[in-house]
């Protein structure tokens, strides 16, 4: 079989799949990209068996046939091919010849029989979300997700949708993250998607894209459906973390700041703290300003700035990755902090709407 495409096309649906290829796997096939010729259509996979990405491009061909190529060797001759087209070739053996202008790669393909089905999934059960929307949600939710296997369903995401709301929430013992936006839909759906497909999914896609994402949820997996490319991934079982009972809904100190102050402040903190000590950053919010305090083996910092304060003086303490993560996350010019003392989880919220609420647990201070 033999088949002509630009090799643009070709390296970026190459690139795509291939990050659902495993570098390493007992099934040799599953390190491959399986090719799925049909005349002027050429079909590229990768799968894991957990996660899979497809994809269809338009070829110049007349051929049919199906053969697995080493992902990272295609990738990398298609990436370095130096003409605007490229010809790849497979004979009967398996011998696969790809060319590029003066440039003639020979290499052997794989039989495509040992590469395993990704699942099929319903069409009919559907969730329609605007591209820049789910990229924005995953991006200010992706940070809190679990990178610990202790809890298996907290390396992924939930999918809380009911009533016309969406929240997507993450969740890691430390932090939480929950995102909200309203859906035109009616349905309930309830399903904890991997942080790693999530990922993948946002790198796909696009703010500028009016096409929507389509999601099929069925009982064990979900495909979502990115312009043209469809990722599939197994769901996650089990009991999620109770987010809304974990939020609290009272408070005693109000505090309205501008995000970019406090990250330059957490940033000079972090220039002191090493692993090793995981030194608290103390925060006393009072009298219209917000003290900054950090003493580690390296040295100390002390920083104050203005800021709203409304309700109880207080002092509290966080591990400075945690609290720069949510503010970060916020993607706002201000946030509104919410605190019940020094001991109790901070809430992060905007300043108008609901659009985010972000917990961090504190760190308890020391006695001076």
């Amino acid at each position: 079989m033999k088949f002509i495409c630009k090799q643009s096309v070709l390296n970026e649906a190459v690139n795509n799949v291939s990050r659902a290829v495993p570098v390493k796997s007992p099934v040799t096939a599953l390190e491959g990209i399986k090719m799925y010729l049909n005349k002027n259509e050429l079909e590229l996979t990768g799968y894991d068996l957990e996660l899979g990405i497809r994809t269809t491009i338009e070829v110049q061909s007349e051929d049919h046939g199906e053969f697995t190529v080493n992902a990272k060797l295609f990738s990398e001759i298609v990436r370095k091919m130096p003409s605007e087209n490229v010809v790849v070739e497979i004979d009967e053996k398996l011998k696969a010849t790809i060319k590029g202008g003066d440039a003639e790669y020979n290499i052997l393909a794989l039989s495509a029989d040992d590469y395993p089905s990704m699942p099929d999934y319903d069409t009919s059960d559907c969730v329609s979300v605007s591209q820049a929307l789910l990229k924005n949600m995953i991006s200010q939710t992706i940070f809190a997700v679990s990178v610990s296997d202790n809890k298996p369903i907290l390396t992924g995401e939930l999918f809380d949708i009911e009533d016309g709301v969406f929240n997507l929430v993450a969740i890691d013992g430390f932090r939480l993250a929950v995102r909200t936006e309203k859906l035109n839909t009616e349905d309930k759906y309830h399903f904890v998607v991997k942080s790693k497909a999530l990922s993948e999914v946002s790198k796909l896609l696009r703010d500028d894209d009016e096409k929507p994402v389509n999601m099929y949820v069925s009982r064990k997996h979900i495909a979502f459906d990115i312009s043209g490319y469809t990722v599939i991934s197994r769901l996650l079982e089990g009991e999620f973390h109770n987010y809304k009972g974990s939020i609290p809904q009272n408070h005693t100190t109000e505090i309205i700041l501008n995000t970019k102050d406090l990250i330059a402040s957490l940033e000079r903190c972090s220039l002191l703290i090493v692993e090793q000590t995981k030194a608290p950053v103390k925060c006393s919010f009072g009298d219209g300003q917000v003290r900054i305090s950090c003493s580690t083996s390296l040295g100390k910092l002390s920083d104050v700035f203005n800021v709203d304060v409304t309700g109880n003086k207080v002092d509290i303490g966080f591990n400075c990755k945690y609290l720069l993560d949510a503010l970060k996350a916020s993607e706002s010019d201000k946030v509104k902090l919410l605190l019940n003392g020094g001991l109790s989880p901070m809430k992060m919220v905007p300043v108008d709407g609901d659009a985010f609420t972000f917990l961090v647990l504190p760190v308890r201070l020391k006695a001076e």
